[in-house]
């Protein structure tokens, strides 16, 4: 392990190193031939057709020409920690109960509660140009994989990246938008960017189909805590935006600001009730390359991976960027890592959509 100084003076492992490796673990793509692996979730809770352990990951194209059509994947699916991968559940327009502007193309949004339900984000297009994307919304389904309800509308657009605040019964959701003026504006840089709260209550439910799915998750308020970040539209990323979401252990959020490349703060984030902003920065440039995922070490370092080039990068709660490795293993580099997921004691995984894989830093 590297060993580095934080800020405040502490002496600190580093959570990667030189002497990681990294290892396939499975496909990402299904039978339908969905593509592009965006979203990575932990299961905590077996229950219906979610099994703990497992991870899930979202597909964000559908398997058209060119590599398939970005904003129309439909699909996630489910990889046990040996490999092995299953369908978790494919989801098209009919399927949706409530609205969703747009339709279905699931995002880096992807969260499983410990009381069963799996939500996930939808910025869906026509044809796979950022000229027809559209707000989309939050989708809810049941352990089986079947959807219950949206969360849509007002401050919801485009959402593109989710992490959870899983307190049982209820859960606070933290969710970045994208598409706040980015479309009309395209292919300009627009500060709409934001970073929006919902407190959801989430009844447990045991995953089977005796029809007590009456008691499902019900928002009970929504609060916009952070704006101002910069959007844009691209031609090979669709929307570039502020993305990856982490809560820390003294309840701070960290947000991956992907355009103004460098992770900001949100002090507080499960209470306050003020707009942030922008939040404030931890740190900037160095190592970060257009940061997109994020999640958090269990040391409280953050992890970051970096859309224009192959490297993750570990950052101190103090600002010290204490490690970078690269762990893009096709060769392509730029534009292939999104999500991540740490499981301590097992490692950090990661989609590749250079080959669309769910891999295993170790």
């Amino acid at each position: 392990m590297l060993l580095a100084i934080g800020a405040a003076g502490d002496a600190r492992a580093a959570l990667i190193g030189p002497q990681d490796g990294v290892s396939r673990l499975a496909s990402t793509v299904p039978s339908n031939g969905d593509q592009n692996p965006y979203g990575v979730a932990i299961v905590p809770r077996t229950v219906g057709k979610l099994v703990a352990g497992h991870i899930l990951v979202s597909n964000f194209n559908n398997n058209g020409l060119n590599g398939g059509k970005q904003g129309t994947g439909t699909t996630i699916v489910d990889v046990a920690p040996f490999g092995s991968v299953g369908l978790f559940a494919e989801i098209h327009a009919s399927d949706l109960h409530g609205a969703c502007s747009g339709g279905v193309g699931l995002t880096t949004a992807l969260a499983v509660l410990q009381s069963g339900w799996v939500i996930v984000g939808s910025l869906p297009t026509a044809d796979g140009t950022s000229a027809t994307a559209q707000a989309g919304c939050l989708i809810v389904l049941n352990p089986r994989g079947r959807v219950v309800e949206t969360l849509s509308g007002s401050s919801i657009n485009g959402p593109w990246d989710m992490t959870a605040l899983d307190l049982g019964f209820e859960a606070v959701l933290f969710v970045t938008n994208v598409l706040n003026g980015t479309v009309a504006q395209s292919p300009n840089v627009v500060t709409g960017g934001t970073v929006v709260r919902i407190l959801l209550s989430s009844p447990f439910t045991d995953g089977d189909n005796d029809g007590d799915d009456f008691a499902i998750p019900r928002e009970l308020s929504r609060t916009v805590i952070a704006s101002g970040f910069g959007e844009r539209t691209d031609p090979a990323a669709l929307v570039i935006g502020p993305t990856g979401v982490g809560l820390g252990r003294d309840g701070t959020l960290y947000v991956a600001d992907t355009l103004g490349n460098q992770i900001v703060k949100i002090a507080n984030a499960a209470f306050v009730n003020d707009n942030a902003g922008t939040g404030v920065v931890v740190s900037a440039g160095g190592s970060l390359n257009g940061p997109l995922g994020l999640a958090i070490a269990p040391n409280g370092d953050i992890l970051t991976t970096n859309g224009s080039d192959g490297n993750i990068v570990e950052t101190t709660p103090g600002g010290v960027q204490v490690a970078v490795e690269t762990i893009d293993t096709t060769g392509i580099g730029g534009g292939t890592l999104f999500g991540l997921a740490v499981v301590p004691g097992t490692g950090i995984y990661f989609v590749n959509d250079g080959n669309n894989t769910l891999d295993l830093v170790h």
